[in-house]
């Protein structure tokens, strides 16, 4: 049987024990708070492998393209990072090859435009090194500077 008294402690032992564990976490997030503003991250994946058995494309190909294409749509700074890639092909075979991921940050505000210019980017890589496709992922961040 409990007494009031009892009821009491157990009540205030349960409540310090919740209190307790969630004091961290809110002291954390009120520490850690909204840092920076809305951007978009978009990511550029560029293949390198050509049909035909012609060559790949070459890094000063792609530099170029870089500097030509790129960069000016997007002078305040962006990343290349080389990479390996591999996807599967419509005969069912798996190809390997050597690529680029690029990555893209601009403020949430000028998204519709830049994404415009990333369309332009993804087409002009396609034409000009007979690719299937730039594979493209967006992403809403916070970033400051």
């Amino acid at each position: 049987m409990w007494t009031t008294d009892t009821r009491g402690k157990v009540g205030g032992g349960v409540l310090l024990a919740l209190l307790g564990a969630g004091i961290p976490a809110l002291v954390g997030a009120a520490l850690q708070g909204h840092t920076g503003d809305p951007y978009r991250e978009t990511r550029l994946y560029f293949g390198t492998a050509r049909p035909g058995g012609a060559p790949p494309v070459a890094e000063r190909e792609f530099d170029r393209f870089l500097d030509r294409e790129i960069t000016p749509a997007f002078p305040e700074g962006l990343t290349v990072q080389p990479g390996h890639g591999q996807w599967r092909g419509p005969d069912g075979k798996v190809v390997r090859e050597t690529s680029y991921e690029v990555v893209l940050l601009y403020p949430e505000k000028g998204a519709d435009e830049r994404g415009a210019s990333i369309e332009r980017i993804r087409r002009a890589y396609e034409k000009q090194f007979a690719q299937d496709s730039v594979l493209r992922s967006d992403d809403q961040v916070n970033a400051d500077f």
